[in-house]
């Protein structure tokens, strides 16, 4: 495994952040611990929740399966650099008032519900999972403020920023004589590179690590169309986001370029979509959410995938990027 630091900070993690999404919904908890200690044994050490994860009825089962996963000793906690989010609402139905977003006392409110269910004293990334446009920043870095000197969290971080709201939010806390934001989490692939544009150039203007989600765009960058052709012989057919995408044309053109171009070179389209992303600027490291262990080994190996600067500019020429702004959308 290869480690950088997070952002501006101290703080060192792995290349490849441990998704845990689908622990609880797709993973029963045996296997999830499973996947967990393979990670470590990979030398993954930074691993990505969020309070809502479990959903529907069961949100908050995702942190409970990690908390009882810590709980099992042998260093597990101190090894980790744990990140969670808030900002979703954990009850079933409408929201009651003040039991979701980023209010100082929904912060409050859900910063304890997460340790109990993690079953631990501190949380090393609390990012907030989307903006709240009815909270000012004033409100949400004083809460930060106060659970950071509890010893509750360590860092901020964001999720699903706009480029302003990162600069809104760093240069507030700058005045509070604050750290800030951290890093940011996004949607970011070969597929969809719009946070190129204002997200990533901010986070690298004010320091934040950039984790990008989705590495694989839903499948669809992970050998959909091969995967289609071998589950037409095998009875297997392709299905959510990735099977929806492959209805449209031009990306079915687009994809298949993708991976004709990996095949011409060796390659694993996977394996490549999450190399690209650890030679893009700012990026932390991509986040994996594996189903089974199998994937994540399968994940591991890009960490070694060397992209030469012929495959490099073949990517580009296929999966195009928006540029810069304001060139991107002006003279």
């Amino acid at each position: 495994m290869r480690y950088t630091q997070l952002g501006r900070t101290g703080l060192k993690v792995s290349r490849l952040v441990l998704g845990t999404m689908n622990f609880g919904p797709q993973t029963n908890e045996s296997d999830s611990h499973s996947i967990m200690d393979s990670a470590l044994d990979a030398g993954i050490n930074f691993f990505d929740t969020a309070n809502v994860y479990g959903f529907g009825e069961n949100k908050g089962r995702t942190e409970e399966i990690l908390g009882t996963w810590f709980a099992q000793g042998g260093g597990r906690r101190d090894k980790v650099v744990l990140a969670t989010k808030v900002n979703g609402y954990m009850g079933v139905g409408d929201p009651w008032p003040n039991h979701d977003k980023l209010s100082a006392v929904n912060i409050r409110r859900a910063v304890d519900a997460s340790l109990k269910r993690l079953q631990t004293d501190y949380i090393d990334l609390y990012q907030f999972h989307h903006v709240d446009r009815d909270t000012p920043f004033e409100e949400i870095w004083q809460a930060i403020d106060v659970l950071i000197q509890q010893g509750k969290i360590l860092y901020a971080g964001s999720s699903n920023f706009p480029g302003y709201k990162i600069a809104q939010a760093n240069e507030l806390a700058a005045r509070r004589g604050l750290v800030g934001l951290v890093s940011e989490q996004c949607l970011y692939n070969l597929a969809e590179r719009r946070a190129e544009m204002e997200v990533v150039p901010a986070a690298q203007e004010y320091g934040l690590g950039v984790i990008p989600w989705s590495p694989l765009h839903g499948g669809l960058l992970g050998g959909a169309l091969k995967k289609e052709r071998e589950g037409a012989t095998s009875g297997r057919s392709a299905s959510g986001r990735s099977a929806d995408a492959l209805k449209n044309h031009a990306v079915r053109e687009q994809i298949q370029a993708y991976e004709d171009l990996l095949d011409k070179h060796g390659l694993q389209p996977g394996d490549t979509a999450l190399a690209w992303l650890l030679t893009r600027p700012g990026v932390t490291g991509p986040i994996v959410g594996p189903r089974t262990a199998e994937q994540l080994e399968s994940a591991v190996r890009a960490i070694d995938v060397e992209l030469s600067d012929e495959v490099l500019a073949g990517l580009d020429e296929i999966f195009p990027g928006p540029g810069p702004s304001p060139e991107a959308f002006a003279w």
